[in-house]
């Protein structure tokens, strides 16, 4: 339900700029700290096409780990803060 996920998200300005269906909320938190991405969908498809092929054991191995901040890294570079929506990021 979408009125839910507002709820969830408190209203906050990449919430409000999704497009269903077409584009994903991509968390990550790490150290107590939380990034939020508005990305298009494919690229959560891709995240967990990596995982999928690198995690070993519980908690992913070191391939995996390195392969996560590299993905991150990627989306950090690319990402933009939309107009008017300050930091796209917590």
């Amino acid at each position: 339900d979408p009125a839910t996920w507002q709820d969830v998200l408190g209203g906050g300005a990449l919430a409000a700029l999704l497009e269903p269906d077409v584009e994903a909320l991509l968390l990550r938190r790490t150290e107590g700290r939380t990034e939020c991405y508005l990305v298009p969908i494919d690229i959560c498809y891709e995240l967990v096409g990596r995982m999928r092929l690198l995690w070993q054991g519980f908690d992913g191995g070191a391939e995996a780990r390195a392969a996560l901040n590299a993905f991150f890294a990627q989306v950090e570079r690319r990402a933009k803060v939309p107009a008017g929506a300050g930091e796209a990021r917590s």
